[in-house]
């Protein structure tokens, strides 16, 4: 039968076993032995009835019989409302043997992401995963399902009745089966094909530029099926007509020369014309009128298994049928016998074309009682709410508390297996119920957070209503507060998030409750570049946050801020230090949902600032850390990545920023264009590309990513608008740069964000000024040298002094440079650290000092060439040539091991000993133990004050 029904579809299976044959490593080249088996994606196109469904069973034969692992799932009509129903079709049946302990193993870190999802464990307590989180989680099983069980074969049918997120993970993972021993099959219906697959329809690799199209069979096609089902005694102008009455269907087909074999009729031309009147009974109102004569309970229970769907359970379809045992055994006999049913244990319609006509059949009141039927059904079976909330979408509103719950409960747990739009589906429905009067402003709360990460502005019209709403509770109101002001401060409101916090901290009278208000306003105020006045808001905080000892999170958080507001103001670096270690003291969760990871993360750059970037690296791989095991993968991790390449990019290490930087500009794009993360990683990664020395590619970076005004009203670091003009100064328009920075100035100063370390808009300035303001330059880089001798760092003041070097002339900038070098040495500032000496040395030959210009020039070529600073390096040799010196002198490439003499260095200047004892320790000078120091800081990511916390002392 099979054969018989796959006439005409040699093209396609051709293509299928070709592809089988490269996937299983047996294709040949003529000479040249077996081929490396490689995976394909193949996909077939066809409307209802045209054989899809038989060739991709045929496909799946084939796989198993070459010894390929095969996965098998199909979308449902009636499931499309069900997360994840066809990828745990797919996976289940390769995972659902395992134990707790034996799937922990396989699946390691990825277990509580996706195992609720896949339905293999209940999720864990926490926070839920985002959806590129999860969706990155199923890409791991799938590839290692396709590595540890190849030859892998995944054969999706009816893809375009594949639940929202199953097929939109598919549809992604899709381009990457042709790297892995996977072959990937999918059929679906064109015009049915939802937008969130649209890659299924141009898939690359061996199908071309669009899926293969399943055409009718022709006239002769029909004849042979007609002759292999009734006998070769049809003649020609019986079976012409069957193909005309089918239009080369092979499914009518089929189920037509059963209905002439069923009613005996001779297959000549005498009885064709009664053809079109049983080829109208197969489909439609004449397969209803065939139903309908099997009797009133077979309907009930046909109906009952249309509203099931797939998988359909006999005794659950009895239930919802109003069968008993005999009555519903009796049911399935007559719809199987009618080719309407098929199957015993488990029944499934013969064809989806049968099950979308019986369920469309059913009336519209009848069909809404079967669906709330079945939603009681479900919960008495115990397959738990989540079943049985598509069901409760088709039923009507009555104000039902047991809906109600349900729906909520089905929520709760598809938002923690990663799935938040049907969470919002099933909140949405709850709503409308309508909900009791006190529980309104819960499921308007619970509406907003399954929002969040799709729809702000949604969510913030959800929790907005629920504020209107009585709350008997206040930490519900105080929770849908902090939602509030969170998703208003991601969406670039801050003034609104602010606002929010200020009125409701006004309403509350426990001390505590107003006391994580205010450390919530604090943070969100930090980000503004419009707050009214920050000076002000700066002494509130310090007042506090120092008489609060951190005993809880909220007090831990108000210290956090203090010490990020001291970093921005240029007070000691002492200062900002000593407050973020009171932070850290208790610990500060980057993963805590009800939070957020803002004042963690602020805690750890104040390190970053201060010199200390070993140990701001050590708390972002923390956090880091936890975001993964979160299934946080989304704005979160890219934050994480971009300002981790931020860090690297101020320890000179800027291959590695690069890299870090793309990777998290990547994450930044699935977030969304102009997002906070966007501008974060769009200006770190062109800060980047241009202390590379490539502009050009920097340039074009900023524009495919529109990185030009209007600039966020958030405060980012680095500030949009500082690198817009650095890079704008790089590509010489000195003119457009100074308004940039200028306009950046006067937005940061009277905010009394004054440090060069934190934003060096002054440095920039300056240089911007040189040529049509040489003396206002001057004034402008001494101010920024002023300013960076307030914080104290020595990456700052040196960076800063080599900029003043560059727009002073003559002995004073000899004098400048010389300082410069003297406090990048003491610095981990490693590029910093190459700039400053490639434009001393550059000094020094053009004053007639050669021996000390060959010396640092050296020096900074090695350095450039160590940090990545490819055209600083390039500079370099000029400089070199210019000097009648060969630019070869480069020693082996640095790694973070501290050679002996450097540990001996380190070890004796944190015990105290002076430069000159440490040098006659190891029979040198004491400009040695310089560079020996300079190496150690520059390795271990600290200053001289943070040494012996960095060595483990």
């Amino acid at each position: 039968m099979t054969r018989r029904r796959l006439l005409e579809r040699e093209a396609e299976l051709a293509a299928a076993d070709e592809a089988l044959s490269e996937l299983t490593g047996l294709r040949h080249q003529a000479g040249d032995g077996p081929v490396r088996s490689r995976g394909a994606l193949l996909a077939f196109a066809g409307y209802a009835g045209i054989g899809k469904t038989t060739l991709l069973a045929e496909i799946r034969k084939r796989a198993a019989e070459q010894g390929c692992t095969v996965l098998s799932a199909r979308g449902s009509d009636q499931e499309q409302e069900v997360a994840f129903h066809v990828a745990r079709q797919l996976m289940q049946p390769q995972l659902a043997g395992f134990s707790d302990a034996e799937l922990r193993s396989t699946l390691g870190s990825w277990y509580s992401i996706v195992g609720p999802a896949l339905g293999l464990g209940a999720a864990e307590t926490g926070a839920p995963p985002d959806p590129q989180g999860l969706r990155d989680g199923l890409d791991w099983v799938l590839t290692h399902l396709a590595v540890q069980r190849a030859p892998l074969v995944l054969v999706l049918d009816d893809a375009h009745w594949a639940d929202r997120e199953s097929l939109s993970w598919l549809s992604a993972f899709a381009p990457r089966a042709e790297d892995l021993p996977m072959l990937l099959v999918v059929a679906y219906r064109p015009e049915e094909l939802p937008d969130h697959a649209q890659e299924f329809r141009g898939l690359p690799g061996r199908s071309g530029t669009r899926p293969i199209d399943l055409e009718p069979l022709t006239a002769t096609a029909i004849s042979r099926l007609v002759r292999d089902n009734i006998g070769v005694h049809a003649d020609d102008a019986f079976c012409r007509e069957c193909w005309a009455v089918t239009a080369g269907n092979p499914f009518e087909a089929v189920e037509l020369t059963a209905k002439v074999r069923d009613r005996n009729l001779t297959p000549s031309e005498s009885s064709a014309h009664l053809l079109r009147d049983l080829a109208a009974a197969v489909k439609g109102s004449g397969l209803i009128a065939r139903l309908e004569r099997l009797g009133t309970s077979t309907v009930r229970f046909a109906w009952a298994c249309a509203v099931l769907g797939t998988e359909i359970s006999p005794a659950l379809a009895a239930d919802i049928a109003g069968l008993g045992r005999e009555e519903a055994s009796d049911a399935v006999d007559r719809l199987r016998d009618a080719r309407i049913i098929t199957g015993s244990d488990t029944l499934e319609f013969v064809h989806p074309l049968i099950a979308t006509a019986v369920y469309r059949a059913i009336r519209d009141g009848v069909r809404v009682a079967l669906h709330g039927q079945a939603a009681w059904s479900v919960i008495d079976a115990g397959l738990g709410s989540a079943a049985a909330a598509r069901h409760l979408l088709e039923t009507h509103p009555e104000g039902d508390p047991w809906v109600v719950n349900h729906l909520r409960a089905a929520a709760g747990e598809t938002l923690r297996a990663g799935a938040p739009d049907a969470a919002r589906r099933y909140l949405a429905r709850a709503l409308r119920e309508p909900p009791a009067f006190d529980d309104r402003a819960a499921v308007l709360y619970e509406l907003g957070c399954s929002s969040l990460l799709t729809e702000p502005a949604t969510t913030v019209n959800h929790l907005r209503a629920a504020l209107e709403e009585p709350i008997a509770d206040p930490a519900l109101r105080h929770g849908i507060v902090y939602r509030l002001s969170q998703v208003l401060a991601h969406s670039d409101r801050l003034a609104e998030a602010s606002d929010t916090l200020g009125r409701e901290g006004r309403r509350t009278t426990d001390a505590r409750t107003k006391l994580r208000m205010q450390s919530e306003k604090f943070m969100w105020d930090a980000f503004r570049s419009d707050e009214p006045d920050s000076p002000a808001r700066s002494r509130r905080l310090s007042r506090l946050a120092d008489r609060l000892t951190g005993r809880d999170l909220t007090e831990r958080y108000i210290i956090g801020l203090r010490a990020w507001d001291a970093t921005v103001r240029a007070e000691p670096a002492a200062v900002a230090l000593h407050h973020a270690e009171r932070a850290l003291k208790g610990g500060l969760s980057w993963a805590d949902e009800s939070r957020g990871f803002e004042v963690p993360v602020l805690t750890a750059m104040v390190f970053m600032y201060a010199d200390r970037p070993g140990r701001a690296e050590e708390l972002f791989a923390s956090g880091t850390g936890e975001f993964e095991r979160q299934g946080w993968r989304g704005a979160h991790l890219s934050f994480a990545y971009t300002l981790l390449a931020y860090i690297r990019y101020r320890r000179g290490r800027l291959v590695e920023a690069e890299d870090f930087a793309r990777a998290g500009i990547r994450l930044a794009e699935r977030v969304g264009a102009r997002t906070p993360v966007w501008w974060y990683s769009t200006g770190i990664l062109v800060e980047i590309l241009l202390a590379r020395g490539r502009t050009a590619e920097a340039t074009q970076v900023a524009k495919e990513h529109d990185f030009v005004a209007p600039f966020p009203a958030a405060v980012t670091f680095p500030d949009s608008q500082t690198v817009y003009g650095q890079l704008l100064l790089a590509r010489g328009r000195t003119k457009e740069a100074a308004v940039e920075l200028a306009s950046a100035g006067r937005r940061l100063d009277p905010r009394g964000m004054r440090n060069p370390a934190w934003c060096p808009w002054r440095l920039h300035l300056a240089l911007a000024e040189l040529h049509d303001a040489p003396d206002l330059a001057r004034e402008t880089a001494l101010e920024a040298v002023s300013r960076a001798r307030q914080y104290g760092t020595e990456s700052a003041v040196g960076q800063a002094l080599r900029v003043a070097a560059e727009v002073c002339g003559g002995a004073e900038r000899t004098k400048l440079l010389e300082e410069s070098v003297a406090h990048l040495e003491r610095s981990p500032a490693a590029y910093e650290l190459a700039r400053a000496l490639v434009a001393l040395g550059a000094q020094q030959r053009r004053t007639a000092r050669p021996q000390e210009a060959a010396e640092n020039l050296y020096r900074g070529l090695e350095a450039a060439v160590q940090c990545g600073a490819d055209g600083l390096a390039e500079a370099a040799r000029d400089e070199l040539a210019a000097a009648g010196l060969r630019p070869s002198r480069l020693r082996s490439t640095e790694t973070d091991t501290l050679t002996s003499r450097e540990r001996t260095a380190a070890a004796m200047t944190v015990r105290g000993d002076s430069a000159a004892t440490v040098a006659a320790a190891l029979h040198t000078d004491e400009a040695t133990v310089a560079r020996l120091l300079s190496a150690v800081y520059r390795k271990v990511g600290t200053d001289r004050a943070g040494l012996a916390a960095a060595l483990g002392s």
